[in-house]
């Protein structure tokens, strides 16, 4: 069997990519496009050398087509999700899932009400570094963790290579912490547990209409703090972690640097670099793809695609009512 999609839009900056890759994957091919602007969509249709299809309602009737690789706007989401699994179309869409948890909750009823395959995509969630600091977390290396740091920048705005609507606050929902952010808030949630409350403060350096730097303190039900920073006006690039417990940390301070431990269930103290880490595994899209043809399991499923949502609404909420205290200067 071959798996049959059809992307829609080519709207955000990895729709290339997951195009490229479903082509390139032996249980799959792209076999059709669609687009909110017609004029991008039929251009990529012609590059890609399959149809364009104008009529959203006309594609998903289509016979030919097995499954969506969702990477519009991410207000669209909703919309674009549900009718998907009414057709009975298996669902890829790119992060976040949609930017209200009441909008979720409604993808997730017709997704399940339809026995449809689904995966979000969670990239960091597949690689090394971060498979190891979970493998230290579960088994007990770091005792029960007190904080979780992730800084994932780039320089988007300030180098001004990200696309004008990625500013659209509409479209988009937010600006850095809703795009970038978004591996920050899954992988804390990944790590850490369940969420309990979320202060958020963002700022805009380029003058946008939505944020390009940000930060949100995510409190756990265990009493753990994750730090999640962003930013689209950082020096490229930046991707650190830092997870401590109570008996031991997992850092990483750049791909470059490896990962260090330090544990008390180890012989040697200090910090020690980690030289065999966990192999990558399957990326989103490849285990979507098996997924849909073969049966096997996904690991960003749902319930994964829910709680991002859960914890992006508060840390927008958090922002929008300004739950804060300004400093009194003496």
């Amino acid at each position: 069997m071959t798996l049959r999609v059809a992307m829609l839009s080519r709207w955000h900056v990895h729709a290339n990519e997951y195009c490229n890759a479903i082509r390139n994957n032996d249980d799959a091919d792209v076999v059709a496009i669609w687009d909110e602007i017609p004029e991008r969509g039929s251009a990529w249709a012609k590059e890609v050398g399959v149809p364009f299809e104008g009529n959203y309602a006309d594609l998903l009737s289509s016979n030919d087509v097995d499954a969506v690789c969702v990477v519009s706007p991410t207000n669209m989401h909703r919309d674009i999700m549900v009718e998907a699994a009414q057709a009975k179309k298996h669902i890829f869409t790119e992060k976040v899932l949609t930017t209200t948890v009441r909008e979720a909750r409604e993808v997730v009823a017709a997704v399940e009400a339809n026995n449809v395959t689904f995966c979000i995509s969670f990239p960091r969630r597949c690689l090394p570094e971060l498979l190891y600091a979970k493998q230290a977390v579960e088994s007990g290396l770091v005792g029960d963790i007190t904080l979780v740091r992730i800084r994932i920048a780039h320089a988007g705005s300030s180098r001004d290579w990200l696309p004008s609507h990625f500013y659209d606050p509409v479209a988009c929902g937010g600006g850095a912490m809703m795009d970038l952010g978004a591996h920050g808030m899954y992988l804390a949630r990944w790590l850490a547990g369940t969420p309990k409350r979320v202060v958020s403060v963002f700022s805009n350096i380029t003058e946008r209409a939505v944020e390009d730097n940000a930060v949100s303190v995510i409190e756990f039900e265990s009493g753990a703090i994750a730090v999640n920073e962003t930013s689209f006006v950082a020096y490229p690039d930046s991707y650190s972690l830092e997870l401590d417990g109570t008996e031991g940390g997992v850092r990483m301070l750049s791909p470059r640097d490896g990962v260090e431990l330090r544990s008390d269930h180890v012989d040697e103290k200090g910090w020690r670099k980690i030289a065999d880490l966990p192999s990558r595994t399957a990326s989103p899209i490849e285990q979507w793809i098996s997924g849909c043809v073969r049966g096997t399991a996904i690991d960003f499923g749902l319930a994964e695609a829910v709680e991002l949502t859960e914890l992006m609404d508060a840390a927008y909420r958090s922002q929008q009512q300004v739950s804060s205290a300004d400093v009194e200067f003496a």
